[in-house]
């Protein structure tokens, strides 16, 4: 027996322009946006995940003959629907009640008041599982990776708990007994506030390793950041300096501002100093000493193979010298020359231990390994592991004190926040978990990998993940962490709040961690975003955060932070280092994927399209004979898991200047596939017979 189906707007008109409009423009939006919260790598944007959702569910109006018996009843019906949705995509509208009630009250109508769970088998970042949640709707993410899992439970499992409470904090809630906190804003002032009083913490126990800059005058101003030059010893014998291994002299280059390293050599040692004139500023033919082919030494001129700067590397014998100091000045930087005092305030004893786990060898990703930074803790200076081990012993004490602040405000002590507790327990386990993503969070801009910006617009540090890779970088900044500017932890304490407020934090939400292959599908509604062939590698990349967040939290998630590093073997990706080369890679990619989607394809929900989408990147545009290998595999795993297309959208969905987008590969749309079972007794054809349909269709359907 056929089942009569009723087809989704998504099978037959979304509002595409005005969707990819807001999916563009939220790229720039920043303030309360859940990317703030952590980062994750090809993010989907909000807007695009809930016009595919609510589209997914909502009948298209020529569905129902009945109510809208002519083409124009059904285009007037059609119309009102993308004004809704219109209106729904806006960044600005995500918190409209009233919105959203009108839109969940469309979802019910075309569900029979029984709209399926959401479930998103490879929820990433947790964006569809969050605007699931958003639009009323029971919302699941599951993922195979534990830093994947703990964002989107920080983002739809753990708020919803703690909805309209006011904070604990005695100094927040001291006069505020009447205010109103919606959502999850009391959580979100609590996190500030304990936040607060980690960083104020922080600074009495390591505060006097970031000593402040002196001035002309006599006067004193916080430092922004230290700019380090790595440096080798030169191979030429009648030389010998420490020469120093820069990408680029330049710290600034605002106009009438310009500022930029002037080195030179004295009595065989180098010496800097900050220059600002520029007629003598350096040129691109001699601005830095490194590059792809090798490096030039400042004091004799020698040309130096990489090969020696990589086996001097190995071999434990690179060094670093401080160039220059950056402070703040009043609605400028100022750029210092370098003192013996601040260098000496870096010079403190490294500590041991403090985070486990190696760097993964792949070359195309990850490249610091040949120059002999072979472990997460040499990613690090001495002073960051210092005060970043301060900051994740602080995450246990804040715990402490949100607990016996709960406790004194009448919350009973209640089940670990693991267990599903929501009393005093959970909730010192919730805010300990946002303050844990913070210090997880502030590593990507204070590591021995971050670089100064020295740009027109901006001059500030520059996080490591840029891009998805971890680069090699010869001349880094080491920013203040406790000061005020960009990538200190007092911004990202303060972005967390701001995502906290934004939240939905309502009905349920639930995200575990599950290989996608295994986890069960039965009963739910797929909406997904899986991995692009071999485009990232998540596992390895997350690492990186993976082995701070473990030794912050895992006393509160002790379940999701076992191993030593992120689960990888099952990670469905094609890693040709991981599996035996290109084609080991491939097969084991596309067999994965098809098992997901066959397995898919038998618990089907008869009523609605599952939604897919699929990353392009730019040169998958073909090109001759060239084709995407991703995509190619991802239409033939669709069809050989006996799935049908009913729908295909175009989703601009990256910025176009992005650092990645430039001179690289990057991802630079999304096409998003509507997908039903295709009946067992479907007719195939041969492409002659295929042609012909199509020309005598497409005419009267164009």
């Amino acid at each position: 027996m056929t089942h009569t189906r009723k087809r989704k707007l998504i099978e037959v008109g979304i509002p595409l322009k005005t969707i990819n409009e807001e999916a563009g423009r939220e790229k720039y939006v920043r303030l309360g946006h859940p990317s703030t919260l952590h980062l994750w790598w090809a993010r989907r944007p909000l807007a695009a995940a809930r016009a595919v959702l609510f589209a997914q569910l909502v009948d298209d109006p020529s569905s129902h003959p009945d109510k809208f018996p002519t083409d124009e009843d059904v285009a007037v019906e059609r119309k009102r629907l993308h004004n809704l949705m219109e209106q729904l995509v806006v960044w600005e509208n995500s918190n409209d009640d009233e919105l959203l009630t009108l839109a969940n009250r469309e979802i019910l109508e075309s569900t029979g008041s029984n709209p399926p769970p959401i479930l998103d088998p490879f929820s990433g970042g947790g964006t569809i599982p969050l605007e699931a949640q958003r639009l009323g709707l029971k919302a699941n993410g599951s993922d195979l990776n534990p830093v994947s899992v703990l964002i989107t439970r920080a983002l739809i499992q753990f708020p919803p708990r703690f909805a309209g409470r006011p904070p604990v904090c005695p100094e927040a809630v001291r006069g505020q007994l009447a205010h109103p906190w919606p959502r999850a804003t009391g959580l979100a002032e609590d996190v500030r506030r304990y936040g607060q009083w980690m960083r104020e913490e922080a600074e009495t126990r390591v505060g006097h390793l970031y000593p402040k800059a002196k001035l002309e005058g006599g006067s004193t101003a916080p430092v922004i950041a230290w700019i380090w030059a790595r440096t080798i010893a030169c191979p030429n014998p009648a030389c010998g300096i420490a020469m120093p291994l820069v990408r680029s002299w330049w710290l600034g280059k605002k106009k009438g501002k310009e500022s930029y390293v002037i080195p030179s050599v004295v009595n065989g040692q180098v010496k800097f100093s900050v220059g600002h004139n520029v007629k003598t500023a350096p040129k691109a033919e001699n601005d830095g000493t490194v590059g792809r082919s090798g490096a030039i030494c400042i004091g004799c001129g020698a040309a130096v193979e990489l090969d020696y700067v990589r086996n001097e590397g190995r071999a434990g014998h690179i060094g670093q010298q401080l160039m220059a100091t950056v402070a703040t000045g009043n609605r400028a930087r100022i750029y210092l020359d370098p003192t013996p005092e601040h260098e000496q305030a870096a010079q403190i004893q490294r500590p041991q231990g403090v985070i486990d786990g190696s760097i993964f060898n792949n070359p195309r990703n990850f490249n610091t390994i040949i120059y002999g930074l072979t472990d997460f803790e040499d990613l690090f200076t001495a002073r960051q592991l210092t005060a970043l081990t301060a900051l994740s012993d602080l995450v246990t004490e804040a715990r402490e004190r949100v607990l016996q602040d709960a406790l004194a405000a009448g919350l009973p002590m209640g089940e670990r926040l693991e267990a599903g507790g929501d009393g005093a327990a959970a909730y010192a386990d919730t805010v300990a978990t946002m303050l844990g993503l913070g210090v997880s969070r502030l590593t990507d801009y204070h590591c021995s990998l971050t670089t100064w910006a020295s740009n027109p617009q901006m001059e500030i540090l520059r996080n490591l993940f840029a891009r998805q890779a971890i680069p090699m970088a010869w001349d880094f900044a080491e920013g203040n962490m406790f000061g005020e500017a960009t990538g200190t932890h007092a911004r990202m304490i303060e972005a967390i709040a701001k995502v906290i407020d934004y939240l939905p934090a309502k009905g349920d939400g639930l995200a575990t961690q599950n290989d996608a292959r295994s986890v069960p599908l039965d009963g739910y509604l797929i909406s997904t975003d899986p991995p692009y062939y071999d485009n990232i590698n998540y596992s390895d990349l997350s690492d990186f955060f993976y082995v701070w967040l473990r030794r912050c939290l895992q006393f509160v998630h002790p379940d999701l932070l076992n191993t030593l590093l992120v689960p990888k073997a099952e990670e469905l990706v094609a890693n040709p280092y991981r599996h035996g080369g290109r084609d080991g890679a491939q097969t084991f990619f596309e067999d994965g994927f098809k098992e997901v989607f066959a397995r898919a394809r038998e618990s089907a929900l008869p009523d609605f399209p599952i939604a897919v989408y699929y990353a392009f990147k730019q040169s998958e545009i073909i090109e001759g004979d060239e084709i995407s290998t991703g995509w190619e595999t991802l239409l033939e795993g669709m069809i050989s898991s006996g799935w049908s297309v009913t729908g295909t959208w175009p989703l601009r969905s990256e910025r176009g200047a992005r650092m990645l987008s430039v001179g690289t590969n990057a991802l630079a749309s999304s096409i998003v596939l509507a997908l039903r079972p295709r009946p067992e007794d479907a007719p195939r054809t041969d492409r002659r017979r295929f042609i012909a349909a199509l020309k005598a269709v497409l005419p009267t359907a164009l």
